[in-house]
C-alpha cells in the first residue's frame, strides 16, 4: 500500500485503520483471498478490510493497494513520457490513467511533463499498448526502457502522535 495521511485524515482513523496502515505497507499477502488473510492477522473480517481500504483511498490517504512486483520477471514494463500542453495536462493524464497497464503517472516540469510506467504480459504486448495509447492521445511517447533496476523501498513507519499534534 502507499500511504500519505494529513492531519485532518489523520483524526478519522482508529487503531484498526492505523493498523492496517502499519502492518502491510509491505507483505501485502499474494493469495487467492489476500483481504480474508489480513483481516485473520488483525482480528478482524475479511468484508471490513475490503471496506476500509476502500474509505482510506477515497479519504486520499491510501493510493495504491496492491503487490509491488519486479515486473521484467512478471513480463514488460517501460518508462514512457510525452509531451502536452500544460493546460490540456490533467485531460491527457486521464487518458493515459485509462489505459490498460498505467501505474505511476505524474506530472514534471519539462517539455515532455507527462511521465508513466507501463506494464503487460511481454514485449509485444507492451508495444501494442503503446502504439495503441499513443494514437489514442495523438502525440509520440518517449519510451524509455529499462536497463539496470533499482530496488526503492517506499514504505516508512509512521509518526501517528506527531501527525496528530501537527
Amino acid at each position: 500500500m502507499h500511504c500519505r495521511p494529513q492531519h485532518d485524515q489523520v483524526q478519522a482513523l482508529d487503531a484498526l485503520d492505523r493498523r492496517l496502515i502499519d502492518a502491510y505497507q509491505r507483505g501485502l499477502p499474494v493469495c487467492t483471498r489476500p483481504f480474508a488473510r489480513i483481516a485473520e492477522r488483525l482480528g478482524a473480517v475479511e468484508d471490513e478490510v475490503i471496506a476500509r481500504l476502500g474509505r482510506l483511498q477515497a479519504l486520499g490517504v491510501l493510493s495504491r493497494v496492491g503487490p509491488v512486483f519486479d515486473h521484467a520477471r512478471a513480463g514488460a514494463s517501460l518508462l514512457a513520457a510525452v509531451a502536452v500542453p500544460e493546460v490540456e495536462r490533467d485531460a491527457f493524464a486521464e487518458l493515459i490513467n485509462a489505459a490498460p497497464g498505467v501505474n505511476h503517472n505524474y506530472a514534471r516540469e519539462h517539455d515532455y511533463n507527462l511521465w508513466f510506467v507501463m506494464t503487460a504480459p511481454d514485449e509485444a504486448s507492451l508495444a501494442a499498448r503503446l502504439d495503441h495509447l499513443e494514437r489514442q492521445l495523438g502525440r509520440p511517447i518517449l519510451r524509455l526502457p529499462m536497463l539496470e533496476g533499482f530496488h526503492i523501498d517506499l514504505s516508512f513507519p509512521i509518526p501517528w502522535a506527531e501527525l496528530e499534534r501537527a
